[in-house]
């Protein structure tokens, strides 16, 4: 009963904001052409379907914002319309009251906001759709931010996930378009993604892996996370201040130099995804600060570190070497990349998809490489070889959408940001330090206790090795033999066959003209015939 009363919910919110709209270009059951059909006649809107989108979700609560804010993370299968509203998805939702959060804060701890803070303040710094933040202070005169997780936001996520679920199913299973989609692979990723959001000790555990990679680094700032008062859905960290980067006026009024502190946007970026193979997965503005306190060096604050990602070693060789081999046009590199790494199945036309990638490529390439999107370029790579059935790889969708994010931030703090300028020789850098002897010696410094524990039991390996060897040629054999032995068996009952067929017709051939004219030779030679016939067919 609830689930129902939550789906006529929904149902009144997409006819509020005239969702129906976003299924007229695509093909559908008779049943939802005709409702559709039937809402035509009301007024059309006048906003635009992302506008819509983004304000139903917003409508619907804080699951459906979080919902929002993962598709927005594939452009490869949503709308670029559709994906560029739903990026401003920010999360300001309305706070819940103060003395709830003091009550999960000191249930959570197992005392007294009191015993652990010497100051609090009741009023949120911000509230978001899975948690809530206020300041406090410690004992020790440190200032904190406390985030809490909100009260029965597990209950409502599990509740609206089995309705997505379900709806997700009933779309792909029944519009013809919905396969496309992925509607079912969609809702799971994001129960995945929302799931390890409510545990608070894995963000902890994100945050303090990123400031342990950026210790002393003049790019990025990671706040310290206070581990004794860290619950799964209470932490404590430390408080820090910033001018939020979607401020421009505030950083062009301070003197930021903006060219640097784009270029270092996209180096904290590459830093992370290659030298270090973690990165923050969601690094929209309002996850960001800036430290102005040097306008000439300015410097990033990561904040909400709840969504991160890495790539292991096969892939972040062949995304290097794929982008790579785009900045030179060596579109054949770039197909058979994709079949190597398992990304397109092995049995692909090379030349059909080099060809494809092609005509998706040059005129692209024709702009200034200042002109050129590089997000852009990688979403069009990927859409390409959605065609040719490649398999969907998350930590590459989530790694073009912090490109995106990443370029589009860029630009916006420095319009002539050439983010290739910047990528290209980074990557050439990655790849040559990737064969130095120090990175092989490094290799085998990790692994070489492992490899030399399992040493002493080669020689055993190896023997049992060429015992089974041994064993499956002794089967192979056997089977072999059985085969020749079954084909000897499948020609002699073909030409048995052959054999039984020719006597039957010779003997009706001959018994025929005995019942015409009785001849005492043709009967007999009939009879034999077909004797030996039925011999040839019955006996195996």
């Amino acid at each position: 009963m609830i689930a129902l009363f939550r789906f006529l919910h929904v149902s009144r919110i997409i006819l509020a904001y005239r969702l129906d709209t976003l299924l007229r270009d695509y093909p559908t059951p008779w049943a939802v052409r005709l409702l559709v059909g039937l809402l035509s006649y009301l007024p059309e809107p006048k906003t635009s379907r992302g506008i819509r989108l983004r304000l139903a979700l917003e409508s619907l609560g804080p699951v459906y914002v979080k919902l929002g804010q993962l598709l927005s993370t594939r452009p490869d299968l949503i709308p670029a319309d559709i994906v560029q509203e739903l990026d401003k998805l920010q999360d300001q939702v309305p706070p819940f009251a103060p003395e709830e959060f003091r009550q999960i804060v000191e249930s959570a701890l197992g005392a007294s906001i009191e015993d652990h803070f010497a100051s609090f303040d009741s009023q949120p710094l911000a509230s978001a759709s899975v948690a809530q933040v206020h300041a406090a202070t410690l004992p020790s005169g440190e200032e904190v931010v406390i985030k809490a997780i909100r009260p029965g936001i597990e209950r409502t996520i599990a509740k609206d996930i089995k309705l997505m679920q379900r709806l997700a199913q009933l779309l792909e299973s029944h519009v013809s378009f919905g396969k496309r989609l992925r509607p079912v692979e969609v809702i799971e990723e994001y129960r995945h993604t929302i799931t390890n959001e409510l545990n608070l000790q894995r963000e902890a555990a994100n945050a303090t892996q990123l400031r342990r990679h950026f210790a002393g680094s003049p790019l990025l700032y990671v706040p310290a996370v206070y581990w004794d008062l860290v619950r799964k859905n209470v932490m404590v960290m430390e408080r820090v201040y910033g001018v939020p980067v979607a401020d421009i006026d505030t950083l062009k009024e301070a003197g930021t130099d903006m060219k640097v502190l784009a270029e270092r946007g996209v180096e904290i970026f590459f830093t992370q995804v290659f030298e270090h193979n973690f990165f923050h997965a969601d690094m929209h503005p309002g996850n960001i600060f800036v430290n102005i306190e040097d306008p000439a060096n300015p410097s990033y604050i990561a904040l909400d570190m709840a969504i991160v990602s890495s790539l292991n070693q096969d892939d972040q060789f062949y995304l290097a070497r794929n982008l790579l081999a785009m900045f030179r046009r060596d579109y054949r590199m770039v197909a058979e990349l994709h079949v190597m790494s398992g990304w397109v199945k092995e049995e692909t036309d090379i030349n059909e998809f080099e060809a494809a990638i092609r005509t998706v490529c040059e005129p692209i390439f024709e702009k200034p490489l200042k002109d050129i999107s590089f997000g852009q370029v990688l979403i069009t790579l990927f859409q390409t070889a959605a065609r040719f059935d490649m398999t969907v790889q998350p930590q590459l969708v989530l790694l073009q959408k912090t490109l995106l994010n990443i370029e589009g931030l860029g630009r916006q703090l420095y319009p002539e940001l050439d983010l290739w300028s910047t990528a290209h020789p980074f990557l050439e850098r990655w790849l040559k330090k990737r064969f130095k002897p120090k990175t092989l010696v490094r290799q085998l410094r990790r692994y070489g206790p492992e490899w030399l524990e399992k040493f002493p039991q080669v020689p055993h390996l190896v023997f049992n090795g060429l015992q089974q060897v041994n064993r499956l040629e002794d089967t192979l054999g056997t089977l072999e033999q059985q085969v020749k032995s079954q084909q000897t068996t499948q020609r002699s009952t073909r030409r048995r066959n052959v054999i039984g067929i020719i006597c039957l017709v010779a003997g009706a051939a001959i018994g025929w003209p005995a019942l015409q004219a009785p001849i005492v030779a043709l009967p007999t030679a009939s009879a034999v015939l077909f004797t030996v016939g039925a011999l040839a067919w019955l006996i195996r």
